[in-house]
């Protein structure tokens, strides 16, 4: 079928200018309608993203596997995967979105129907518009002021509360490894910054290591290694942003016993050292 030129209708969003490693906030959200072929990537996002369809389709790519999403879906993007999304050509999708991040949100998703297995929830008629309306509540609040970063955060735990409420719950799925890895993400967030280990965690959960690995792989895409990581080189740059602190002060802070490693990593994650990131964030370039 010979394609169309790609077009767009509509599209309003709204990104803040701030956005802090903390329980949770809120880094994006807007809706659009889109024209045909419209799409997104392949790339990688650095926080969570939530985009439920309410007309149209399109399709979703990822770990080589390729969905089919329709009105009344929700698709959940994770942090650091790649993905490729697009809307269809004869019936292009609309959708509402909002991203996010923190220390509370993997342990959240988890509680919820988005798995690394399955992105997407199939949301009947009163579910998909009760989305809907959440997701435009967050955009309505949208504001750089605190007391709008405030209120988008607080109507974005609604929406996760809902998206809670309607899941079929770890105990109907007999999801006992979604709970060892919400465990462990809990004990990684109030812990990350001492010198832990992945076999440290796992006793924790009471797993061996070989089974808390397995488990982060069908559940987050990485492993618990990469997320320890990935969790304090994220920690670090709050504290960049926010501190007076220098590299090295910041490295030990996060849980890096090694300054050289922690440029290293660092660099691998972010793409820029350390220092240079330092320098543009102070000059709120970043």
């Amino acid at each position: 079928m010979k394609k169309k030129k790609q077009e767009r209708i509509f599209k309003n969003i709204f990104e803040l200018n701030e956005k802090e490693v903390v329980s949770l906030s809120v880094y994006n959200t807007g809706y659009q309608r889109c024209g045909p072929g419209h799409s997104w990537g392949p790339g990688v996002r650095d926080h969570f993203l939530i985009h439920h369809i309410v007309k149209g389709c399109g399709t979703l790519e990822w770990k080589g596997r390729t969905f089919s999403i329709h009105a009344g879906d929700s698709f959940l993007i994770y942090p650091y995967q790649e993905v490729h999304y697009y809307a269809d050509y004869g019936d292009p999708w609309e959708y509402y979105w909002v991203g996010f991040s923190g220390t509370e949100v993997p342990s959240l998703m988890l509680a919820t129907d988005f798995s690394e297995e399955q992105p997407i929830i199939h949301h009947g008629p009163k579910e998909s518009q009760e989305m809907r309306r959440r997701l435009l509540s967050i955009y309505d609040a949208r504001g750089n002021d605190l007391a709008n970063q405030v209120e988008m955060t607080g109507r974005v735990y609604t929406l996760l509360s809902f998206l809670i409420s309607v899941s079929s719950g770890p105990g109907r799925r007999n999801d006992s490894s979604g709970e060892y890895v919400k465990k462990a993400v809990d004990f990684i967030a109030s812990n990350y910054s001492y010198e832990i280990t992945v076999e440290e965690i796992a006793d924790y959960v009471g797993i061996s290591r070989s089974h808390l690995f397995r488990a982060f792989r069908e559940h987050m895409g990485e492993s618990p290694k990469e997320y320890l990581t990935a969790y304090r080189i994220n920690a670090a740059t709050a504290l960049m942003r926010d501190s007076s602190l220098n590299i090295m002060a910041i490295s030990r802070s996060v849980g890096f016993t090694d300054n050289l490693y922690f440029s290293k990593v660092f660099h691998k994650i972010k793409g820029v050292a350390p220092t240079v990131y330092m320098k543009k964030m102070q000059q709120n370039s970043i």
